[in-house]
């Protein structure tokens, strides 16, 4: 009998320090709430005084460097007129120091400098045309380029007889015609018959097709904003 309760209360001694122990080690790894603040306030402060990333530095195109575009619509010396202005995009992207300035397929505008169909008084026709504004990124930037034209010669000394006018441009066409009547009929046609001639015998017009390739240089520099 003895013994059966000695055994009850070591069995109930065990079981106590078995429960204390439990509750010393509970306590030992309890996070402390206040140290959890502390810590989680120095990190953010830590990361708000780093420095915010700089923003990208604008590029700066230099004068002289080429430009590329391919023409959205046909330009004709026969009806373009100075001033008027034409649509093309950007064939081939403009790199500066390994950075892209001006990306492929860029939205261009040009103008037409100079403009003069084959006529009846010069014999020539000229069209010469520039860049003017260029749009990267959602932003427009005006711009100076070199001049890109060409030139058609007339027929020479054919259209500067036949634009001479008077009789003696009657006598020609009508020489042409055949030759004695047909001088004195020419003859009598007189100037009219001269400026007539003159546009039927003129050269070609001068055209930059749609889909022509046309490469400009920069005459001054543009500093593109990133």
């Amino acid at each position: 009998m003895g013994e059966t309760v000695n055994i009850k209360w070591a069995t109930l001694g065990l079981a106590a320090m078995l429960g204390l122990a439990a509750g010393c080690n509970k306590g030992a790894t309890s996070t402390n709430p206040s140290t959890d603040s502390s810590q989680q306030g120095a990190s953010q402060s830590a990361a708000s005084q780093q420095p915010a990333p700089e923003p990208p530095q604008p590029i700066v195109v230099p004068a002289g460097t080429p430009i590329t575009v391919v023409l959205s619509t046909t330009i004709s010396s026969r009806v373009a007129r100075p001033g008027d202005e034409f649509e093309a995009t950007v064939a081939e992207p403009v790199i500066v120091e390994g950075r892209t300035a001006i990306p492929k397929g860029t939205h261009v505008t040009g103008a037409v400098v100079d403009a003069k169909k084959q006529g009846a008084f010069k014999g020539e026709a000229d069209l010469s045309v520039r860049l003017t504004r260029i749009e990267v990124h959602g932003k427009g930037y005006m711009i100076s380029s070199s001049v890109h034209g060409g030139r058609e010669k007339g027929k020479g000394k054919r259209t500067a007889v036949v634009t001479g006018g008077g009789a003696a441009v009657g006598a020609l066409i009508g020489g042409l015609a055949g030759g004695g009547k047909g001088a004195a009929i020419g003859a009598g046609v007189g100037a009219g018959g001269g400026l007539a001639a003159s546009g039927a015998t003129g050269g070609k017009n001068v055209e930059f097709p749609a889909e022509s390739r046309i490469t400009f240089k920069l005459t001054e520099p543009i500093t593109i904003e990133r």
